[in-house]
């Protein structure tokens, strides 16, 4: 049996809600379930500009009668909406002939409040349509688009290029082939308005009218807002999306996985409704007829919210690692074509401190692969070249600490440094000789004295 079957009536009622706002109707959302008064669902549509109600009865059952759709008929008459109303029945199940009999009559003789009927197997086909599963065990959003993982223009590696352009002692042709992966995130971007208004005796205190659009992750278990950067670069580039297909960016990437939305809209639409809530959620001091001071906190209500809409999308996350001798670089970023967002930057980090940042100047050590700031980074005394502190063998000259790539090179310069003249031998302390004369003729007696090597 389909999951669709299972469901309880007010589980079928959220996934109608998605439905009808695929389908691309505006305002839609569920009337009170304490007293639905014969309508579940409220929506509306625009037709040659004129603005519609819908009132939609959502009937769980295996069969429905007649008197259901006359009493939406009823309900549809009652309904307080400037504007032209009509209505709809969905069901899980079948109608009888006296009600699509009823339903027909309407729609011949031109009634003001026409119906129409949507059975399990119209739904069905509908749900196919428009990308919700009804038939997985969960219901959840199914989504075959995505932003750009990649330039298309560019070799995948493109951005850690870029990224280690402005490390000093490294070029391009260092650089190995990192190794690239993508996870291709669920991500909704929810659009909702809300307006409330809030009065006391003496008028209006405060009144909310905002448009809000924000974006979540997706996957399964507490939906959670992206960042500000991220959600721009989701909303920008909802109009150039791309079908997913993991078996053409297996042929760009090393490695390839997808995740699962997890959840109904209908699920994300209850978390944003919430969100809004407490987002708009404010204390409003106003004075009162007799004079008096008051503070009231000013919540609107679930229904002062209506979600307008909630797009689907997969986000790519794209994960790059180079290694280079002793260290792996991570580079993480959201992509969307030549456009992302870095979520990690293990470039411009120092592997010696906590140093991070496009602030620091970073240098690569060829010596053991590490990229240090300037902290971290001396010239070995030998080649020099640059050398880290981390693999550095050190020794004192002169009063001043001599740093080297190895032993050897270490070794190499004792001889260099025994062979040498002692104001030579001075002038490896520069600070000191090119202070004062008296200090440099101080530091080659000590060089005599000490038997050549300090």
């Amino acid at each position: 049996m389909a999951v669709l079957d299972d469901l309880s009536g007010f589980e079928f009622e959220d996934v109608m809600e998605d439905v009808f706002r695929n389908l691309g109707y505006e305002n839609v959302r569920q009337a009170d379930r304490t007293a639905d008064e014969g309508r579940d669902v409220i929506m509306e549509e625009v037709v040659d500009g004129t603005r519609r109600a819908i009132i939609v009865e959502c009937k769980h059952t295996g069969t429905v009668g007649r008197p259901v759709v006359q009493k939406l008929h009823s309900a549809i008459a009652t309904f307080d909406f400037d504007g032209p109303k009509r209505g709809m029945v969905a069901t899980t199940g079948r109608f009888t002939n006296p009600a699509e009999e009823y339903a027909d009559r309407l729609q011949r003789n031109d009634n003001p409040y026409p119906i129409e009927l949507i059975d399990g197997e119209d739904l069905r086909d509908i749900a196919d349509e428009i990308g919700l599963d009804l038939y997985n065990g969960r219901i959840e959003i199914l989504c075959d688009e995505t932003l750009r993982p990649h330039d298309p223009a560019a070799d995948v590696a493109a951005p850690v290029i870029e990224a280690f352009r402005d490390i000093e002692n490294i070029e391009a042709a260092d650089l190995p082939e990192p190794h690239s992966a993508v996870t291709f995130r669920p991500v909704v971007a929810v659009t909702a308005d809300t307006n409330a208004v809030f009065e006391t005796s003496v008028g209006v205190i405060h009144r909310i009218n905002d448009r809000t659009r924000f974006v979540a992750h997706a996957e399964r278990g507490q939906p959670q807002a992206v960042d500000e950067d991220v959600a721009t670069l989701v909303t920008e580039n909802l109009h150039a999306t791309v079908e997913l297909d993991p078996e053409q960016f297996g042929e760009v990437f090393d490695d390839v996985e997808e995740r699962r939305f997890g959840q109904t809209q209908t699920e994300y639409k209850e978390w944003a409704v919430e969100r809004l809530q407490q987002h708009h959620t404010t204390a409003v001091t106003y004075t009162g007829d007799n004079n008096v001071t008051y503070n009231k906190t000013c919540e609107p209500n679930r229904s002062d919210i209506s979600v307008q809409s909630i797009e689907p999308v997969y986000l790519p996350e794209v994960r790059h690692t180079t290694g280079l001798q002793e260290y792996t670089y991570p580079y993480e970023y959201y992509a969307a074509g030549p456009s992302r967002v870095t979520a990690e930057d293990g470039i411009h980090r120092c592997v010696h401190c906590d140093t991070s940042g496009g602030d620091e100047t970073y240098t690569y050590c060829s010596n053991c692969g590490a990229i240090a700031c300037s902290s971290h980074i001396k010239t070995e005394r030998l080649e020099g070249e640059p050398v880290c502190t981390g693999c550095a063998v050190t020794e004192r000259f002169a009063l001043k600490t001599k740093y080297f790539y190895d032993e050897q090179n270490l070794k190499a310069f004792r001889e260099e440094y025994a062979a040498m003249p002692l104001h030579e031998k001075a002038m490896e302390n520069k600070l000191l000789a090119g202070g004062s004369v008296v200090v440099a003729l101080l530091v080659a007696i000590v060089l005599l004295v000490g038997g050549g090597i300090i």
